[in-house]
């Protein structure tokens, strides 16, 4: 039975038709049903409506009384800087992210825990996808980020942009920060795809932002080589389907060959600068040498691996790391044979920071699988397939598997390609395999 009222929403309109009948059984049976029973009810329908009606106008102007109360409240103190912070995505200098990463990354906050708000508000990753690159967990990323946002609130921190010697000093995490954004583009650690292609995008256009805004550091030249060399085989990485295609598989007439000229000039000014002043290499300086090892090698076989390992070696003592460890492990393994490598991948497997690190299996079988070793290579990858969130490269990794447990069943052994699914970035702490 339809019966009009004033009630705004469908969900509103049946809570009235309810409150009639459920007042109709409790007036009726006392006072007899009346003549006309359809219009009582619609009469009561249309003033429960106008009773819920006014119930909501009431509340709706004793929130808005609160509201502008706790407004002028607020005005009279200091913003609170986070809260400030995502204001100002909305404000003109919100225009500017990169400008919001710097007024983010202060020095009162620990490099971790600027690291991790910084990426969580301003550069669009999850928790999990935070936990992923800095090697930690959900858990452990969450507390971070609380701890921070305490931190910046208890200490006044002005909303301002840095000068001078602070900008130099927030540097380094707005590397950290764009460099771990372009990583979870260039290889997403969750959901259907490969790639975020616009996450990798954003991060290059900071990153040459950054080598404006500094045109006097090397590493944050280095940071961009790394990322225009590595963003130069973004086509090649997939094949049609969608499907992960290893670095020595890669048909590289579709890398991008201005991409790699613009990668390559800027570590050639990187290593001018590091000369001038004197310096050593820094971490993005020796990645970004190490991509350009693959950039200019017209086929997989032309690869310089010793050269590669020789880098992982003088990285391995720039920034200790577990995963440029890994890393290491992998380009000796192609330099010196499967043997070598994964002797060195073995003393790395009890490392607890490494335990959930898929790559640390995939690499393994990789290295077992060239050496003949099929069975415990099929495990191997089972393994990295289940710590991966990626579907892809769960599929990949399954695939993989499979394959060597029908060459252990007598099939024909399956085609080893050194390497690993995917050729990204990681934060310092750590690095992921090429």
């Amino acid at each position: 039975m339809a019966m009009p009222c004033p009630a705004t929403t469908a969900t509103e309109a049946a809570s009235s038709a309810q409150d009639a009948l459920l007042a109709a059984l409790a007036h009726w049976p006392a006072h007899g049903v009346p003549d006309n029973p359809a219009a009582w009810l619609t009469t009561a329908a249309k003033r429960r409506a106008l009773d819920h009606l006014r119930h909501h106008q009431v509340m709706a102007r004793e929130h808005a009384a609160l509201g502008a109360d706790l407004d002028a409240r607020q005005a009279a103190v200091v913003p609170d800087f986070v809260d400030a912070l995502d204001a100002a995505r909305a404000d003109t200098i919100g225009d500017d992210p990169l400008r919001l990463m710097l007024i983010a990354c202060h020095p009162v906050l620990p490099l971790d825990g600027r690291v991790a708000l910084t990426l969580r508000l301003l550069g669009g990753l999850s928790t999990a996808e935070i936990a992923r690159a800095c090697l930690s967990t959900e858990a452990t990323i969450a507390q971070r980020i609380v701890r921070a946002k305490k931190t910046l609130a208890n200490a006044g921190v002005p909303f301002e942009l840095p000068r001078g010697p602070a900008l130099a000093e927030r540097l380094g995490a707005v590397q950290e920060v764009v460099y771990l954004v372009f990583n979870e583009g260039y290889s997403a650690s969750q959901g259907d795809d490969l790639m975020r292609p616009a996450l990798c995008a954003e991060a290059l256009r900071l990153g040459r932002l950054l080598a404006e805004l500094a045109p006097d550091s090397p590493e944050a030249l280095g940071l961009l080589a790394l990322m225009e060399l590595q963003a130069s085989r973004s086509a090649a990485r997939c094949d049609d389907q969608g499907e992960p295609v290893l670095l020595p598989a890669q048909d590289r007439s579709r890398w991008d060959g201005a991409q790699i000229q613009r990668g390559l000039s800027a570590l050639a000014k990187a290593e001018a600068l590091a000369r001038h002043h004197q310096a050593g290499w820094g971490p993005y300086q020796l990645q970004a040498a190490i991509a350009a090892c693959h950039s200019r090698a017209a086929t997989a076989a032309d690869t310089d691996w010793p050269r590669i390992a020789r880098l992982y070696t003088a990285l391995a003592h720039a920034l200790p790391s577990p995963v440029v460890a890994l890393n290491r492990a992998v380009a000796v393994g192609m330099a010196d044979g499967p043997a070598a490598g994964l002797a060195l991948l073995e003393d790395l497997a009890a490392d607890p920071q490494l335990q959930r690190y898929p790559w640390l299996h995939s690499a393994r079988a990789d290295l077992l699988g060239r050496l003949g070793r099929y069975a415990e290579a099929g495990q191997a990858w089972l393994q990295a397939a289940a710590l991966t969130g990626n579907r892809r490269e769960q599929a990949w990794l399954t695939a993989r598997a499979a394959a060597c447990a029908e060459t252990t069943n007598g099939a024909e052994a399956p085609l080893t390609e050194p390497g690993l699914p995917q050729q990204s970035l990681a934060s310092p702490r750590g690095f992921e395999p090429l």
